[in-house]
């Protein structure tokens, strides 16, 4: 009898018990790295689920005397996609040819001993600088998805 009154108590424990965490399959991959070392810029893939973002990782540049990492996000691939048309458009243009899009922005500033310098500035007033070369890089890295 006491068996039986024991069971019937834990019952409607075992039948509504749910898991306290889920397991989810997360991976990042990294698609480019143009700059390593004090300055970082990374571009990268992360696949959670069947969702897939692609994050633009690097240093903020405001703060010198600190460690800020910032990131910009890209909801999928059309919207990277933008993005490289954006560095595409400023390559061919002009110094202070701005390419603006909704979450950031994109300037192209010749400096003449150095070459052309883009300056991505996001809505939180990150700011990164980079180089041809590391443009170059970031465009081809997407051209291959």
């Amino acid at each position: 009898m006491k068996k039986f009154i024991f069971l019937f108590l834990f019952i409607p424990f075992l039948s509504k018990a749910k898991a306290q965490f889920t397991i989810t399959n997360t991976s990042t991959i990294s698609l480019a790295e143009p700059r390593t070392g004090t300055w970082p810029l990374e571009l990268q893939r992360v696949v959670k689920e069947s969702d897939t973002i692609y994050i633009l990782s690097f240093r903020d540049q405001q703060y010198p005397n600190q460690v800020n990492m910032s990131t910009l996000k890209f909801g999928n691939l059309s919207q990277l996609r933008y993005f490289q048309k954006g560095l595409a458009a400023l390559k061919n243009g002009s110094n202070g040819d701005e390419a603006k899009y909704k979450d950031y922005s994109i300037k192209r500033a010749d400096v003449q001993k150095e070459g052309i310098t883009y300056i991505l500035t996001g809505t939180l007033g990150e700011i990164i600088n980079f180089k041809q070369p590391e443009a170059d890089k970031l465009m081809n890295a997407i051209k291959s998805l």
